[in-house]
This record gives C-alpha cells, structure tokens and sequence, in this order.
C-alpha cells in the first residue's frame, strides 16, 4: 500500500493470532489510521521492502522468528531504524518489559488490553518519535491544521488540499524551522519506495504555496541550494515616512 494514497498514518501490524489482528485492524480504522498486516516476521519484511510504515504493532511470540527478533533486525537497518515500534506481548513481568524495551520497542503493550489504551499509546508514540502525526491541531502563523478531521484553514477560512498536499503541509508544520532537502521530503511524505523525481516536490510546494493564498504562502521557503522549510511571515515593510 502506498503511504501517498491516503494522508492517515500507516500502521504495521505483525500479529499470528487472526481473531486479536482482526481486532487490531478494527481499532486502527477506527481511530484513523492506516492498517497493514501480516501474519509472520518474514511476512512483514516482504511488506516493508515494499513500503515503510509510521509505525509498527509486533506481537513478540511469532511463529518462526520471534517479533523482538524482528524488531532487532528492524533497529540494525537505515530504513527502519527510526521507526516507531511498539512490542505486543502476553509476558508481563518486569524483566520481559526491560528486554523488550532494551531490544529496541518504543512501548510494550501487554495483553490483554483495552482498544483505548492501545490508541492511546500509539498517539503517545507517534507523538513522541513522530509528531507530524500528532492528534488535534498544528498551528503557525495563521495556518491551522486539524489532524482528525482532516481540515486546514489560514485566517479561519478553510481551504482545499489534496492528500499528498495535507501531508506534506503536516510534515513542515510539525517541524517547523527545519530544512528539509526534496530527497528527505520524498521519503518522508511520498515513502522511501515511491520512484518520482525530486522535482516533483518543487510542483506539490508551488501548488501548497497557491492553495495557502498570499497571506500564508511566504511561509513555506525555498532554501537554496538546501530545499524547504516552513518558517514565519515575514515582517512587513515600514510604512515610508
């Protein structure tokens, strides 16, 4: 599934146990997110050579190689080594929770839990390790950005944006001040497996630049030489004496 077709965050699952995936996947939807699963570790890295989720659910005691196998293989990895990852598991004690974290999880969910509590620590995750996918709403300047209805407004008027639009907008909002170069906005916006040319960022940032109108367009710079970044209006002229 292509990251691009949807402005949701993609969500791995690695569960063997077909009724708690299907619960799972349930949730996710629910909470919008963006489900993929897979039954194995070897299953899931199929699936990521294909694309690279925002975050990954991996139960631990998979068929085959074990999910804190996997998640080790996934922290040795450039592609995966920063992504979120939370480790689902019936072993409660401390000293499982220490190996899990110590392995390379984000979080350690033990079964059985609560749907609001596992959507709680998903958006606590992502909060923490990726907050362009933070719930609720991003603000700068006078752009506001509603991450659950989906929603984008400059001077409280709503304007239109398509998908790759409004993540690519959430992306610079979440991190603002930064200077990203197209190659890391195509892989963070696009995903890392979606074969277009850079140029195609300096289109969907002139188009982003139009849809924000003259008030809000300033914001998103060109950095030359470097690529873009989402910054502050610039200070009006003084009027002339």
């Amino acid at each position: 599934m292509n990251p691009s077709v949807s402005s949701l965050p993609l969500v791995l699952v690695v569960e063997d146990d077909r009724g708690i995936q299907e619960l799972l996947r349930f949730t996710l939807v629910c909470g919008s997110y963006q489900p993929v699963c897979a039954d194995t570790a070897e299953e899931a890295e199929t699936l990521l050579r294909e694309t690279l989720p925002d975050i990954a659910l991996i139960d631990w005691m998979l068929p085959g190689k074990s999910g804190l196998a996997l998640v080790g293989k996934l922290r040795n990895e450039r592609r995966t080594r920063s992504m979120p990852i939370i480790l689902l598991t019936a072993r409660g004690e401390e000293a499982d929770r220490v190996a899990g974290l110590e392995g390379g999880a984000d979080d350690y969910i033990v079964k059985p839990f609560s749907t609001k509590e596992l959507l709680a620590r998903v958006q606590a995750v992502l909060r923490r390790c990726a907050p362009e996918f933070a719930k609720g709403t991003l603000s700068a300047g006078p752009i506001e950005l509603d991450t659950v209805s989906h929603e984008a407004r400059v001077l409280g008027r709503r304007i239109t944006l398509t998908p790759t639009e409004f993540r690519l907008l959430r992306f610079l909002m979440a991190n603002a001040g930064r200077v990203y170069t197209r190659q890391q906005l195509l892989d963070h916006v696009w995903g890392d497996h979606v074969y277009i040319e850079d140029r195609t960022v300096d289109i969907h940032i002139r188009r982003l630049r139009v849809a924000l109108g003259p008030v809000a367009e300033q914001m998103v710079e060109t950095v030359r030489g470097t690529g873009y970044k989402l910054g502050t209006l610039p200070a009006s002229p003084l009027p002339a004496a």
